[in-house]
């Protein structure tokens, strides 16, 4: 129990710490935010703080924290300190950066401000990287929350009327602006996750339930190693590529620069806290790793330990709360990723989205994509998302170390952390079964990750010392 409560606090303290003096790094100022000066009432649409905050919470938080925390629980206490350095370290950072760069270059995405900073290769790669990542999670995101609501409702109601119903909420929140309908309804939404959180951690700690102290032992049943699966695994709850797809979004709606410590690396720390609940809930509730893995099978996967874990300690109010997490969440991720998708293919083709002909010509044509690919079973496909999340995360990191050296900040606040998801990215890759894995192993993954890392720091000192201290890049590079 003293493990998890320091790790809660480490989290807070580093938010207040580590999360003022980042901001101070950057220097928001005063300047006039993309919200007032590109206002097209459609995606740049100025909005409250406080409501800016709850959606970007569900935006890159959904089931991630809950679903990755719980697999991470499976190698036991270790996975704390995974998601307090992570998300303080790495993953808070990450989304502050891709927000604020993304600010201060008129709300572009993630792919436009890799143009500007790694160059015009990396800004091709990042774009068709960016689109197909995004549909693949909005697929789904809907097919998964079908099948569940198929299960709850009248035989008639089956998996095929219930994904024709979420894809046309798809469209509509893809279309529509960004207040009308993610504006109103992701709020509620943000509440009942931080809810559901803190209810699942007091009722641990109330009904005394035992949270084990940190060890440094492997207690994954299986044996898997905790480098670098159990930081590819946990994602969301430390650090996710995927936030940085999100994060321009609500940097078209931020009144001003000042806000952006409160809303990005706030909802970030505030989805580690979430992960550590449910990776402490994980290993608590079910008293041993080998006892979850066991529930995992039993019920069916996360969505199913989600479930008792909520019904068990939270009762009739908290089955109600599982189930909009394992619906809800899932539907709130994939919405915003198909909105992702059209507003980077839009800053790719410059296609100006007042228009609503213009929103139908890249709105219809994706969500078209999303239900052509939700009648194929590509799960194998879809093991590489995890490792493509990492990735991506991997390459917004390099970007944001190129944009503070430009700025003639220390780049080590992104650069040092961008070098250990390197490791991680390329380590995983090597090592996993949807990777080289059946013919590489630890041996040579380890030391190939460590060397590729060490190459990537090289090469990126090299370059800035190379070419000095440059004039600022402006969107125009990109161009």
């Amino acid at each position: 129990m003293i493990t998890f409560f320091c790790a809660l606090i480490l989290l807070i303290v580093g938010y207040l710490v580590y999360g003022r003096i980042v901001e101070k790094m950057f220097k928001p100022d005063d300047r006039e935010t993309p919200a007032i000066a590109m206002a097209d009432g459609v995606d740049y649409v100025e909005m409250k703080p406080a409501k800016i905050f709850l959606i970007q919470l569900l935006n890159i938080a959904g089931l991630g924290p809950i679903y990755g925390a719980i697999l991470g629980a499976l190698w036991g206490p270790t996975v704390f300190l995974w998601i307090v350095f992570g998300t303080i370290f790495a993953g808070a950072v990450h989304d502050y950066l891709s927000g604020m760069i993304s600010e201060r270059h008129g709300g572009a995405s993630i792919s436009e401000i890799v143009g500007i900073y790694l160059g015009p290769v990396m800004k091709q790669v990042m774009r068709v990287f960016s689109v197909v990542l995004l549909v693949l999670v909005g697929t789904v995101f809907a097919t998964g929350p079908a099948g569940l609501l198929a299960m709850l409702t009248p035989s008639w109601m089956n998996g095929a009327v219930w994904l024709g119903i979420i894809l046309t909420y798809y469209f509509l929140a893809t279309l529509v602006p960004i207040d009308k309908l993610i504006g109103k309804v992701y709020p509620f939404f943000g509440i009942c996750l931080i809810i559901m959180a803190v209810g699942v951690g007091a009722g641990i700690i109330i009904q005394g339930y035992t949270i084990p102290e940190l060890t440094f032992e492997n207690m994954h049943p299986d044996g898997s190693p905790i480098w670098p699966l159990m930081f590819i695994t946990v994602a969301c709850g430390a650090i996710s590529g995927f936030h940085a797809t999100q994060s321009p979004m609500m940097a078209r709606c931020l009144p001003s620069e000042k806000y952006g410590r409160k809303i990005f690396y706030g909802a970030m720390v505030s989805e580690g806290v979430i992960a550590l609940v449910w990776a402490a809930a994980g290993v608590a509730f079910y008293e041993t790793t080998g006892g979850l893995q066991a529930a995992l099978t039993q019920f069916g996967g996360q969505g199913g330990v989600v479930y008792d874990i909520c019904q068990n300690l939270l009762g009739p109010v908290g089955a109600v709360l599982a189930m909009i997490g394992v619906i809800a969440c899932p539907i709130s991720s994939g919405d915003t990723a198909f909105r992702s998708a059209r507003l980077t293919l839009a800053d790719w083709f410059k296609v100006d989205q007042k228009n609503i002909k213009k929103r139908l010509g890249l709105t219809v044509p994706l969500l078209a994509i999303g239900a052509l690919l939700s009648q194929i079973d590509f799960n194998i496909v879809w093991r590489y998302f995890s490792w493509s999340n990492q990735t991506l995360a991997m390459i917004a990191l390099w970007a944001g170390a190129v944009y503070l050296h430009k700025n003639h900040c220390p780049h080590w606040f992104a650069s040092v952390p961008a070098t250990f998801m390197s490791a991680v990215s390329m380590t995983y890759i090597l090592m996993a079964p949807e990777g080289f894995g059946a013919w590489i192993g630890t041996n040579i993954a380890y030391p190939v990750g460590i060397i590729f890392a060490a190459a990537c720091f090289g090469l990126f000192i090299w370059k800035i010392r190379k070419n000095g201290q440059d004039t600022i890049a402006s969107p125009a590079a990109a161009k």
